[in-house]
């Protein structure tokens, strides 16, 4: 009698035992199906930002193909697409990231159609000015103002949005100086000629961030891939950094203009270079130039 009792409770326990393994087995399994279809679904939404990037990029390249005048305000939009498509490519797929680039690239696409229509007049008014030189070239740089200053509203307002509380840049351009022995520092295209690489940009203003010491990270990439200047790197969690210097500033709560010197241990290679602005991990700006 007793043996049955004894065998009776190893069976309930046994049933009990099975049902909580196959409980266990169902619950990891709709674990791993779930985790899998979130990171697909990623994936996908990761293609589609690519893909609305390089729809944009083709529209810039269609615009300075048609444009017999040279825009450099058009030329300069195109390499910033061009420098986030490089950094969604080997960037991590997750939800912040992600939300980070399609801010972005709305604030791209609000530039786009301002500089566009300005494109169409701007050929429009070229076709009649074409016999006043000295008119056209002053028409041209009242038009540049007037963008770069919609600009910068534009892109601070946007990065505010999306990234609250951390300074971004506006306005981010690099390009080859020759340096006098008076310190007088001459633009040159020329790889051949440059003495350093000068990286200019402006801090938009953020009423979120306090007033103190700050700093900011800047990566110049030559044609072969190389980090100029000290190339140092630095980790934030997972994420290591390479760059070329350090910004550091004292931020009033207020827009401020900022240029720093790179340099290169060799001579300055022929190609396009890229221009990155880091705030810690985060990217905030990227452009690019080209010496010849």
């Amino acid at each position: 009698m007793e043996n049955n009792k004894s065998n009776m409770g190893l069976k309930v326990g046994l049933g009990i035992a099975i049902v909580l393994f196959l409980a266990t087995g169902f619950y990891t399994m709709n674990l791993y199906n779930s985790s899998k279809k979130v990171e697909n679904e990623l994936t996908q939404e990761k293609q589609l930002v690519m893909n609305d990037l390089n729809a944009m990029a083709k529209q810039y390249d269609d615009a300075i193909e048609e444009n017999e005048v040279s825009n450099t305000n058009l030329i300069e939009a195109r390499g910033r697409i061009q420098g986030l498509i490089d950094s969604l490519k080997i960037s991590e797929t997750n939800v912040k990231s992600l939300w980070r680039y399609k801010s972005k690239y709305a604030s791209l696409q609000k530039e786009m159609d301002v500089l566009l229509a300005q494109n169409d007049s701007l050929r429009v008014e070229n076709s009649y000015l074409a016999t006043s030189l000295d008119s056209t070239r002053v028409r041209l740089e009242e038009r540049t103002i007037f963008t770069d200053s919609l600009l910068v509203q534009n892109n601070a307002l946007a990065e505010v949005v999306s990234n609250a509380a951390i300074l971004n840049t506006v306005g981010l351009k690099g390009f080859g100086v020759i340096e006098r022995t008076s310190g007088k520092l001459i633009p040159t295209e020329r790889a051949s000629r440059a003495d350093k690489i000068r990286v200019c940009f402006t801090v938009a203003k953020n009423a979120l961030v306090q007033a103190g010491d700050e700093e900011l990270y800047v990566q110049v990439i030559d044609p072969k891939n190389n980090t100029l200047g000290l190339n140092e790197q630095v980790t934030f969690g997972e994420k290591t950094l390479s760059y070329s210097t350090i910004s550091k500033f004292n931020y009033e709560n207020s827009s401020l203009n900022v240029c720093e010197f790179v340099t290169s241990k060799n001579d300055f290679e022929k190609g396009r270079y890229i221009v990155n602005v880091f705030n810690e991990k985060d990217l905030v700006s990227s452009s690019e130039f080209t010496l010849k």
